[in-house]
């Protein structure tokens, strides 16, 4: 019997990386990428010391305490509302996640999701794949400027910051933000960034861009009250998380042309869509995928391995969200 730790890679991951957990372990994994259900789930867990796990594994009380034997849940993501990280806390368990190596190509999508908004893209491109495009005319498609905008950001952490270099540096745009805190001088500088409420964000910003962590507190921190602020003319882009968003009143929104346009990459319920926002022409829809370069994903699945492979072999593991736990007890 190998006395190899047992994990579980939940998800279809690269095969070099499998490959590489499985010089260390005891690898269970999923080529066929099926999304376990929650008993399914449970009962691939039996007997694993760990696991590697995207944002479709909910990792919370209940399970935990159905597997006593679980020391790690490495997350090849950078957001980690899918861990109850009390519940991690309270058994000894180890919860990790992917910070940085995402960090410019998501900043990078969530600029051109903006763009795309802004100058009506997506709105365009359908209407010519249409067949409708039969004359050049003064206002087809008229959308905004980026250049020169005022640019809104909620949440002003690694993405929200790149995403403010990117429009500040490469677009003369005036940043302004709002955060559960405000940002050191020497950050705020380079880019003219200025601290606002959240109130003043909605009502001045061109272009609202949505980078804020989800949590219970930021559940529709942007919902009818909030769309109500902004401007006819401002978009609004979503590269956060869904539920951040009331997907309902933003496609009422933009329905009624209370504001111009969205670029959305996260929804409520993902995969599934609200069917409203599939009716609305003035969106910009793609399916989760900021970080969805091949390098960045590489780097995801290969930092969330790294830290795998530290936290059970008596390691450290490069970006634990609770170290408080470590030294786990194998």
């Amino acid at each position: 019997m190998s006395q190899r730790p047992a994990v579980l890679v939940a998800r279809a991951a690269f095969p070099d990386i499998v490959e590489r957990l499985r010089a260390h372990f005891e690898v269970e994994d999923n080529p066929a990428d099926q999304i376990f259900s929650k008993a399914e789930l449970s009962a691939k867990l039996a007997g694993k010391a760990g696991a590697f796990i995207t944002g479709s594994e909910r990792i919370d009380a209940e399970l935990l305490a159905a597997h006593p034997q679980l020391r790690a849940v490495c997350n090849m993501a950078v957001g980690y509302n899918n861990i109850d990280i009390d519940a991690c806390n309270a058994r000894g368990v180890l919860a990790t996640n992917t910070p940085d190596v995402l960090t410019e190509t998501t900043a990078d999508f969530g600029f051109a999701l903006m763009m795309a908004a802004a100058r009506r893209v997506a709105e365009s491109e359908h209407f010519l794949r249409r067949g409708e495009w039969t004359k050049w005319a003064y206002d087809m498609f008229a959308g905004s400027d980026v250049h020169g905008a005022t640019l809104g950001i909620l949440g002003m952490g690694r993405i929200g910051q790149a995403v403010a270099r990117r429009g500040a540096l490469g677009f003369g745009m005036k940043v302004i933000y709002h955060n559960r805190s405000r940002l050191a001088p020497e950050l705020e500088a380079p880019l003219g960034a200025r601290y606002v409420s959240k109130e003043e964000l909605l009502r001045e910003c061109d272009h609202l861009v949505i980078v804020v962590p989800y949590s219970p507190a930021s559940h529709h921190a942007i919902a009818a009250a909030e769309l109500a602020l902004m401007k006819p003319s401002a978009t609004l882009t979503n590269i956060a998380r869904g539920g951040v968003v009331d997907d309902a009143a933003l496609a009422a929104a933009l329905r009624e042309r209370r504001i111009a346009a969205a670029g959305l990459d996260v929804f409520e319920g993902e995969p599934k869509v609200h069917p409203d926002l599939l009716s609305v022409p003035n969106v910009v829809l793609t399916p989760h995928i900021a970080s969805a370069t091949v390098a960045t994903r590489r780097a995801m699945a290969s930092l969330a391995a790294d830290n795998l492979i530290a936290a059970l072999t008596g390691g450290t593991p490069p970006t634990p969200i609770n170290p408080q736990v470590l030294p786990l007890k194998i």
